[in-house]
């Protein structure tokens, strides 16, 4: 069964320096319909104003990651970790038994899009953890990179959750196959541009979710950058 989540049916949250758009119930936006996917609870759409940010707040258990689309984030958090995030890069942080953090974005002029997504972690209480790597736009290109693994295989950030993440870049023609193991499910968020699911169309912001099924062929049609949850 594939389930269409439309972009345009989101929950949002707009102020002066943040547009954000929620798959999931998050902060003020409910929809009992829409609490989360599986070990996935939160995947924020967050268009930021230049020069501003989320200031330094709290988290715990729970794997939080950021994938930005244009510009960059600016990180500090409270295990002394300071470091910039652009396209291409892959950011975890492990809140577990607790850690702040800060994201802002540097730029005086540009503005920053990138998604955030909280993932349940395996157990409560582990100890807060940093981890971001780059892969090129050569790596994803018409194929399915593996970036986040519960094993940090091939080079992958290590998600401490039973789920493999996966990003492509498709241009229209190019297609990938992604095989579901029994008793998995998928997820697949458009970052941007447009492809189809199995003949099914989606297009930037929408996401699908996936169960019963065995196979998901995935043909892009006009610069389609997505991410794949293979999840437990």
């Amino acid at each position: 069964m594939i389930t269409l989540r439309p972009a345009a049916e989101r929950g949002a949250t707009r102020i002066d320096w943040l547009d954000s758009k929620h798959s999931f119930s998050f902060a003020e936006y409910h929809d009992p319909r829409h609490m989360g996917f599986r070990s996935l609870r939160v995947i924020n759409d967050d268009r930021i104003a230049a020069g501003a940010g989320f200031p330094t707040h709290g988290h715990r258990d729970m794997e939080i990651l950021t994938y930005v689309l244009e510009g960059a984030v600016a990180h500090r958090d409270s295990l002394g970790t300071g470091s910039t995030i652009r396209p291409g890069e892959v950011q975890i942080m492990s809140a577990g038994t607790g850690i702040h953090h800060s994201e802002f974005n540097p730029s005086k002029t540009e503005p920053l899009h990138l998604l955030q997504i909280w993932m349940l972690p395996e157990k409560p209480g582990l100890k807060p953890r940093y981890d971001q790597k780059e892969f090129s736009a050569a790596e994803r290109n018409g194929r399915l990179r593996l970036v986040g693994s519960r094993d940090g295989r091939e080079g992958t950030v290590t998600i401490y959750q039973d789920l493999d993440l996966y990003t492509a870049l498709l241009d229209k023609g190019q297609t990938v196959t992604h095989e579901i193991r029994p008793d998995r499910h998928v997820w697949i968020q458009m970052a941007r541009g447009k492809a189809s699911v199995n003949g099914k169309p989606v297009a930037e912001g929408d996401g699908i979710a996936v169960s019963n099924e065995k196979r998901l062929d995935i043909a892009g049609v006009d610069g389609a950058e997505l991410l794949l949850f293979d999840l437990a």
